[in-house]
């Protein structure tokens, strides 16, 4: 990127201050569109249709309205119909590809987001959109109006005159933008942007089939233009004068081209030249944009859609004071009256919103009046609460979240005590080892680089180093992620180094360095644990995030190092056996691994023998390390693909060892299709304590989102199960403490998945482990469990890394 792309980043604030003419953006839609379906994830709304590119696309007119300040806002938009240049030539942009089904879906639905921003939209039969945004710039510039064309679509750059008219388009993501006026299309291309349309009629336009002259390049048609002008004074000038061609360093072969291509050339350009004379009519609005938009409107659109960062982002913009809904097309902002709500009171809210539409974690209270439609926390609660009648019927939110919200308050209060001598000299070792592998890495590439941009090591990666195999990414890049790298370790030692280091990093700046900066006065780290932190009724944790810290290698282990007891305490830890899988068991009723539980065997190493049909004693390492992937992949709904990929083999040896499981475990295969069956009926999951998930999605016509939808049907009901389990221990544990006047001590500290760690004071220590251990098994009742053994392992000591385990 030129100095000159830099600056013109942050051009349209500085703009807009100086200049007192008003502004006009023209947004290309369907191009917006195209370029977001590609380069965001396949996103999908509440109700479950796609909305990665409706996402895109109304983030960039956020972007839009925050940088270019508009005071009117039009689009245009591509008909499925043929244009005139399919007349003309029936091999027009056939080479594209078919559109994928949920790219169709959005941009049908593209319409609703430009009507809910209340833009005017305009378009043509026989033309494309650019045709139709170029016969009104060009009606504009009798105006006294900028003219700035928003497009994904570099032909738009043609359309460029001077500062009245600019093209805003996007270089990679959604949020790469850039503004061109005439003097950044020369320093781009080397001409001004007139000369565009000629530019592709000699070299073509592979993107939309226009054949140019074959033969000639990018390189050969800017020396072309540069040198002669457009095609009509090339050809001139090859008619009177063919030496000035050789003399301006062309090849015999390239004048031969020239001279044997003059009607493609004349053609393409023909093709490539957007239209300004579309018969449609366009007038200046006489209110600006903003005064007819009804942002209420949006606000409820964009929750419709799951887009609460947009909603965030539309309060910011249009200046919604805190607590006050947004104008309605003229109408004045309103403020909420004040609500003498308690933060318990608030909170529970919160969590009712996410019971009942589980997609929408962590919500906030702008969430819960969009979820309820309603302008006060007060007629939220009237509405939330009918709605549990209905929706809830189990009472999983009076029985198990409601009580919960005390608990987690607490513990965020308590926090759990740190060792911070002990951070710093684990922050100074890895630093040292972190710039080891930094020196290490740039012996090995031959050069110093940052290592952490990804352009850089790709650069050296797979210029410099010739490596070979990456996927590459969107913007097509090879890509650097760690899991690409980790294919790659054997090819070239340097891989190794790399992967070590920004494992070291990860640990520093999110944990051990992290920590220490977070830590309270009082020497404790106050996380906040999220219970409504997951779709799956699992919590999670923020600032910092306690629930990730890695664990399967030494460095992760030693950051749990930090984590001590308070003098006079010990730290408990109990830990669910293999929950999950026990859940799968009970919920399926397979007799095969109901059996195994029962008598105590080992799971992972029962299935191998099956699978593998040896006796458990002859089950090799290997055999149940790749048996533990395929039993935990089979409760996540893992597809071979993505077996073959997480346990390293082949798609077909996955297919297989997935068939035999199946085989040997009837009940189980059963259970699944069933469960997924039902879901498809009812449209959501239950848990055995009654926690639904919905997911429309099951049902959708796109394939890659119904696949989804059924995967989260099978994990869901284990999972969410699971979550259900340890949140009624975390309720029941601290109950009974504070009914006996306990409660400061043994006091739950952290809560990690399927552990709970207390701190306990070491004179009830011994009282401790055997009622936390019952309390933490019986939190799933007898009666639900079939025979099946709920076991929980329970570890002691002074740090999380130093604990030893309690037998039963």
């Amino acid at each position: 990127m030129t100095q000159r792309e830099k600056s013109l980043c942050n051009m349209p604030k500085a703009h807009a201050k100086k200049n007192t003419r008003p502004r006009i953006v023209l947004l290309d839609t369907h191009a917006i569109i195209h370029r977001a379906y590609h380069a965001l994830p396949d996103f999908s709304s509440p109700s479950g249709e796609p909305t990665g590119a409706l996402y895109g696309l109304s983030a960039m007119i956020l972007k839009i309205i925050a940088d270019l300040k508009p005071d009117y806002i039009a689009a245009s938009f591509d008909l499925p119909k043929p244009t005139y240049r399919h007349e003309a030539f029936k091999d027009y942009k056939a080479k594209r590809p078919k559109l994928d089904d949920a790219l169709v879906v959005q941009i049908q639905r593209s319409r609703d987001v430009l009507d809910a921003f209340g833009i005017p939209l305009y378009e043509q039969e026989g033309f494309e959109a650019d045709d139709v945004l170029g016969t009104i710039a060009e009606e504009l510039k009798k105006e006294e109006v900028d003219v700035i064309i928003a497009s994904g679509d570099m032909d738009t750059l043609q359309l460029v005159d001077n500062e009245r008219v600019r093209v805003f388009t996007l270089r990679k993501g959604i949020q790469d933008t850039i503004l061109y006026a005439e003097d950044d299309v020369k320093e781009r291309f080397g001409f001004g942007p007139e000369l565009i349309p000629d530019y592709k009629g000699l070299r073509g336009d592979p993107s939309d089939n226009i054949p140019g002259i074959v033969g000639i390049g990018e390189k050969t048609a800017t020396i072309l233009i540069t040198t002669f002008g457009d095609i009509e004074s090339i050809y001139k000038k090859l008619s009177k004068d063919e030496k000035a061609f050789t003399d301006a360093g062309l090849t015999p072969r390239i004048v031969k081209l020239l001279k044997e291509g003059k009607e493609e050339a004349e053609f393409s350009k023909l093709l490539a030249t957007i239209r300004k004379d579309v018969p449609i009519t366009f007038i200046l609005p006489k209110e600006s944009w903003r005064d007819t938009a009804n942002v209420a409107r949006l606000d409820a659109f964009f929750a419709s859609l799951g887009f609460r960062s947009l909603s965030a982002r539309l309060k910011e913009y249009f200046g919604a004071p805190q607590g006050a809904l947004f104008a309605t097309g003229d109408a004045e902002v309103k403020e909420i009256p004040k609500e003498t709500m308690s933060d318990t009171e608030r909170e529970e809210l919160r969590v009712m919103t996410w019971v009942l539409n589980s997609d929408m974690t962590d919500p906030t209270e702008d969430d819960v009046r969009a979820y309820t439609h309603t302008e006060t926390l007060d007629d939220a609660k009237k509405k939330l609460l009918a709605e549990l009648k209905e929706k809830d019927p189990a009472g999983v939110f009076e029985h198990i979240e409601q009580p919960l919200i005390r608990v987690v308050r607490e513990m965020k209060e308590r926090g759990i005590m740190l060792d911070p001598s002990y951070l710093n000299d684990l922050s100074e070792t890895y630093h040292k080892e972190l710039s080891g592998f930094e020196k290490r890495i740039w012996k090995a590439s031959g050069e110093e680089f940052n290592i952490n941009s990804p352009k850089q090591l790709g650069d050296i990666l797979y210029t410099k180093l010739g490596l070979l195999g990456a996927k590459k990414t969107a913007t097509g890049q090879r890509s650097t992620r760690e899991d690409e790298l980790v294919k790659m370790q054997d090819r070239h030692p340097i891989i190794k180094d790399i992967l070590e280091y920004r494992g070291l990093q990860k640990l520093l700046s999110t944990y051990i360095d992290a920590f220490v900066k977070l830590l309270g006065t009082d020497g404790r780290l106050h996380a906040r644990f999220v219970q409504a932190g997951a779709a799956t009724g699992r919590m999670s944790s923020q600032n910092p995030n306690l629930q990730n810290i890695p664990i399967r290698t030494e460095a992760g282990r030693a950051v749990r190092g930090a984590f001590i007891a308070e003098k006079g305490y010990t730290l408990v830890a109990g830990d669910y056996s293999q929950i999950e899988l026990r859940i799968a068991a009970i919920l399926s009723g397979d007799k095969k691994l109901m059996k195994t539980f029962k008598e105590g065997g080992d799971i992972h190493t029962a299935v191998a023998a099956e699978i593998w049909n040896v006796a458990p004693e002859d089950v090799t390492p290997d055999m149940r390390r790749t048996t533990k992937v395929i039993n935990f992949g089979i409760i996540y709904g893992m597809g071979a693909n993505a077996l073959a990929h997480t346990a390293e083999m082949t798609r077909a040896k996955a297919q297989e060892y997935l068939a035999e499981y199946h085989k040997n475990f009837p009940g189980l295969s059963a259970y699944l299709d069933a469960l997924k069956a039902e879901t498809r009926k009812k449209k959501y999951t239950e848990t055995l304590f009654g926690r639904r998930r919905y997911l429309p999605a099951i049902a959708s016509s796109l394939p890659h989102l119904r696949a989804e939808a059924e995967r989260q049907a099978v994990n869901a009901p284990i999972q969410g199960t699971s979550a259900d389990i340890i949140k009624r221990a975390m309720i029941s544990i601290t109950n009974h403490y504070a009914t006996d006047g306990l409660s400061d001590a043994v006091r739950l500290v952290l809560q990690i998945h399927d552990e709970l760690v207390f701190e306990v004071r070491d004179d009830v220590v011994e009282e401790a482990v055997p009622m936390v251990r019952r309390m933490m098994e019986e939190a799933l009742p007898k009666e639900k469990t079939k025979g099946v053994p709920i076991i929980v392992d329970i570890k002691i000591g002074k740090r999380l890394n130093d604990m030893k385990p309690v037998k039963n």
